[in-house]
Parts: structure tokens; sequence; C-alpha cells
């Protein structure tokens, strides 16, 4: 029975509410801009790598060069997206 049970899944999931937890605090704490900053990038950091281990089963493929390929595209695009939606909007380009 216990092996049927998710146990990893279940401690990522409460990880993960844990992160946002302390993503929604800094909002309440008096913090400096830089100290809120690191705050959230390093929660944002582990909670992005928690959930592709975990939910997306990054370490559970045999191609190893497909998957680093798919996840630079997909960095590259999210970058793209930033970058071009900063030089529209603000920028004015």
């Amino acid at each position: 029975m216990a092996r049927l049970f998710p146990i990893r899944h279940v401690m990522g999931y409460i990880f993960s509410l844990v992160l946002s937890l302390v993503a929604l605090g800094v909002i309440y704490w008096d913090l400096t801009f830089s100290a809120a900053m690191v705050i959230l990038i390093i929660s944002a950091l582990i909670q992005a790598s928690l959930q592709l281990v975990l939910f997306m089963h990054i370490g559970e493929t045999s191609s190893k060069k497909t998957l680093y390929l798919n996840i630079a595209y997909a960095v590259f695009v999210g970058v793209a997206t930033i970058f071009g939606t900063l030089f529209a909007m603000i920028w004015g380009y």
C-alpha cells in the first residue's frame, strides 16, 4: 500500500505551497527591494526545479539531450517573449 501512495508528489506539492507562501510573505514583510528580489528569485528557482523534477518527470527519460534541448528552447521562447514585450510596450520600439 505504501508503494501506491505518491508521497514524493504530496511532499512536493506541500513544499510548492510553502514556497508560494514565502513569496507572498515578501509582500507583507518590511524588506528592502534588493532583499525581496533575492528571496523571490531564489524561491522561484527552487520551485521551478521542483516542478521540473517531480511533476514534469525530468529525470525519468533515457534521452537527456532531447530533454535539455527542449528546456533550452522553452527558456529562449520565454526570454524572447519578455524582451519583446519590454521593447514594444516600455522602450517604444
